[in-house]
């Protein structure tokens, strides 16, 4: 009986005849016997942990960087969400989409860090790269799982860990919901593995096991739909007969994952992420696109070069997209021929090709979701699929009968490779060191692209606010300008240069061409987000101008966005200078609802409370005000009246002159001098 149990495959414990068995024997599906040597013993933890500490060694210098631009400040820096952990704040955490995506769990990750270290972004990108290093490691126990062999899994998982072309997910902070539900998305297939070779009452668990990791992938980010789709591929490879059965054990994963894509695509649709600059696009050129990605995609797997963080559309001159795309759909079925011809009857092949093509599927842009046709961070799970083959490949030479000294070159030469992919992995890293050397590494490979250069004219924007020198201020200002206006001369219909050159001008007084500019941003950019922050831009200039239109301009911002706080905080501060105070009270209770960290609600109402004479209440918001910014020299001054008008000079005096160590200019010294008597 125990010589038949040993005949037994571990694909669901069923007995297989001779021909099924030494197709097994092939993939190598067999146990390994128990009694191995102790490197044989314990490859399975040694080989893994020093893939991990090879990854770890040439990502590392991503721990130097900041935040950047291009998503950070909406997902971390100025996102009210981690900013609050409570009950209810984690309520609004796991209904609330950002930026036009639902992804809770990678928020929640931000949140938690928040709640450590606030806005220091070593922690932030730390647990990126332990993140990026647990997959890595999951992809090495899939494929050994899968296959029984160790080499495939070592190389699968050292490519994975150390392709540039995975670094945009790793180095770039708003890139975590590819790790974190790449994370749940490998760990759900090997516990689909599992379940499949389980008996009885553990099987079911292994499959609950799935649903549960299945559900917190897409909670990471919705592109996890497609895992019932793998997981029929997975059942392929384990030999599983096909059969109805096979497909209803799916219907709880299809349904689950029908609800989150029309979640996604109608949140998307929303934000406004479906707006590909106002182009229309037709079928043919959809088919165009997809082809040219799918190509592009399986190029850089083999040569990451020239790699971008923004992959912009063709332009359509003429009403025709270029004719060199004509050639991407011929390749994509030159490859398709080639794959099938070669390939259809090795359960590997197919096994890596339709993994590939299932998870890059959804990203391939044949419906255009946004400005970029082509993104790094979209192969961060599919490439699997090409690194298992390559990994399958290189582990043949280690077969019994095959000659192990070209297996020894072959295995050296990949890794090799593997490893000059983890010194180009160092240099994309350090790319992501900051919004300026990201966007001037995009202006250097895409000259001719308006996106890098409105990016850097914003970097600069923000230094002049910053800078005290007014020759640094003048350099500041001249770079801004220069580059937006480049950006604006290189596609005069892109809207979003126009939004910041308005802030720039109105920075500095040039309220006119700031109008103008504003103006000119919402004739060309039709989202609603964007024409909210500029009703909110030109309701700023009216309010300097004493002009009513600035109450029309900060209700059309909050009508069309209700959820910005920033507008709710000046529109009750317009509300405030116009004398209704029951109007200004309640929206910024709107704006300190939707972002308790906001600071400058509180002190306004703090302010507004006070001359009121509702010394509690605005006591109460100045120390919240406190605990958010404690170096403004404004609210140690305002909250000084309060302490005075309840008879407390010698704390009144004590913020007057702690307002004044901080540099506030615009003390009354009549009431300066009255606190000393």
């Amino acid at each position: 009986m125990a010589g038949k149990k040993n005949k037994q495959t571990n694909t669901g414990n069923r007995q297989q005849p001779v021909a099924e068995k030494q197709e097994q024997v092939k993939l190598q599906h067999a146990p390994k016997p128990a009694n191995t040597g102790f490197i044989q013993r314990y490859s399975n933890v040694l080989v893994p942990a020093a893939i991990a500490i090879i990854t770890w060694l040439f990502l590392k210098v991503c721990l130097n960087n900041g935040f950047t631009d291009w998503d950070d400040i909406a997902y971390i820096t100025n996102d009210p969400l981690i900013k609050d952990i409570s009950p209810e704040g984690l309520k609004h955490i796991f209904s609330s989409p950002v930026q036009g995506n639902y992804h809770p769990l990678t928020i929640l990750s931000y949140a938690i860090e928040y709640s450590y270290v606030h806005l220091q972004p070593w922690l932030y990108h730390f647990d990126s790269l332990l993140f990026h290093i647990a997959v890595t490691m999951l992809v090495y126990w899939l494929v050994n799982l899968l296959t029984g062999r160790r080499v495939a899994a070592a190389v699968t998982a050292l490519l994975f860990g150390l392709h540039p072309m995975h670094m945009e997910s790793v180095a770039w902070l708003s890139g975590r919901k590819d790790v974190v539900y790449g994370l749940f998305y490998v760990a759900a297939c090997i516990a689909w593995v599992y379940y499949i070779r389980a008996v009885g009452d553990k099987k079911w668990r292994w499959y609950t096991g799935v649903i549960v990791l299945f559900i917190c992938s897409l909670l990471a980010k919705p592109v996890a739909v497609v895992l019932p789709l793998t997981l029929l591929l997975i059942d392929y490879f384990e030999k599983r007969k096909w059969n109805y059965s096979l497909l209803l054990e799916k219907i709880p994963h299809f349904v689950i994952a029908i609800g989150f894509g029309l979640r996604s695509v109608s949140d998307q649709h929303d934000y406004g992420a479906m707006d590909t600059l106002g182009v229309t696009y037709n079928i043919m050129d959809r088919f165009l696109f997809g082809s040219y990605a799918l190509v592009t995609y399986l190029w850089k797997a083999i040569a990451p070069v020239n790699l971008c963080c923004f992959y912009p559309y063709p332009d359509k001159v003429g009403g025709s997209l270029p004719s060199a795309l004509f050639i991407y759909p011929v390749l994509v079925a030159a490859i398709v021929f080639t794959v099938w011809t070669f390939g259809r009857r090795n359960r590997v092949v197919v096994f890596g090709s339709l993994f590939f093509l299932i998870n890059i599927a959804l990203l391939l842009q044949f419906i255009p979701v946004g400005m970029a046709i082509i993104a790094e961070r979209y192969s961060y799970i599919p490439y699997m699929g090409l690194f298992f083959m390559i990994g399958w490949l290189v582990s043949g030479y280690f077969e019994p009968g095959t000659n192990r000294q070209t297996g020894y070159v072959v295995l050296g030469t990949c890794l090799a490779y593997s490893l000059f992919m983890g010194y180009l992995a160092d240099e994309r890293c350090q790319v992501w060191y900051s919004s300026n050397s990201l966007w001037s590494d995009e202006v250097q490979k895409q000259p001719d692209i308006p996106v890098g250069y409105m990016h850097l004219g914003s970097d600069y924007f923000d230094k002049y606010n910053t800078a005290t020198n007014l020759n640094e201020k003048k350099r500041y200002f001249d770079s801004s300008y220069a580059l937006l206006t480049k950006a604006i001369s290189y596609q005069v219909g892109y809207g979003n240069p126009y939004f910041i050159l308005g802030e720039l001008y109105r920075t500095t007084g040039r309220v006119a061409e700031a109008k103008q500019s504003f103006y000119r941003g919402m004739a060309l950019k039709k989202t609603d987000n964007d024409y909210a922050k500029a009703y909110l831009a030109l309701g700023l200039i009216y309010i300097g101008q004493n002009n009513d239109s600035a109450g029309y301009c900060f209700r059309a911002s909050v009508r069309i966005k209700p959820d910005f706080p920033e507008a709710h905080s000046h529109f009750a501060y317009f509300y405030d200078l116009a004398g209704k105070h029951d109007s200004s009270l309640t929206e910024y209770g709107i704006a300190i609802a939707q972002n308790p960290g906001l600071f400058e609600p509180y002190v306004n109402r703090g302010m507004e409370l006070q001359r009121l004479h509702r010394c509690g209440e605005a006591m109460k918001d100045f120390e919240k005000a406190v605990a958010i910014n404690p170096d403004n020299g404004q609210l140690y001054y305002a909250r000084s009246f309060c302490y005075s008008e309840n008879g407390d000079k010698v704390l009144a005096l004590k913020d007057v002159q702690k307002a004044l160590s901080l540099g506030y200019t615009q003390v009354d010294n009549n009431y300066y001098q009255g606190l000393h008597q």
